[in-house]
């Protein structure tokens, strides 16, 4: 079973909304490499700048990354916490998948017998 804690369904849902678009995928792998700026994000990606923001809004939200103020930039780092939260997720969903296999298995070996 799916281990949600005292987080809300809406923060789960926020979190993988957030993980769901490849844009958005590639901004946190830039963030865990890097501390890059909403502006040089902005320059690596085939879109405007209020669309690159958007996306760090939404990964924001989600609380996968953080926003601080460096002069008159603002640089974009990963919350390591909550992306290991997603990952704590996703091996739960795993480990039903696992075990519902392992059951299958277990339902055919009996009606090979």
């Amino acid at each position: 079973m799916v281990v949600c804690g005292a987080e809300s369904e809406e923060a789960i849902n926020q979190l993988f909304r957030a993980l769901a678009d490849g844009t958005r995928r590639d901004i946190l792998a830039r963030s865990l490499t890097e501390t890059p700026s909403v502006s040089a994000l902005a320059a690596r990606y085939e879109m405007s700048f209020a669309a690159v923001q958007k996306h760090v809004a939404v990964l924001e939200r989600a609380g996968l990354i953080q926003k601080r103020a460096h002069g008159r930039e603002q640089l974009v780092c990963t919350n390591h916490e909550r992306l290991k939260r997603a990952s704590e997720l996703l091996d739960s969903f795993e480990a039903i998948w696992r075990q519902r296999m392992a059951q299958l298995d277990d339902v055919l070996l009996q009606k090979g017998k």
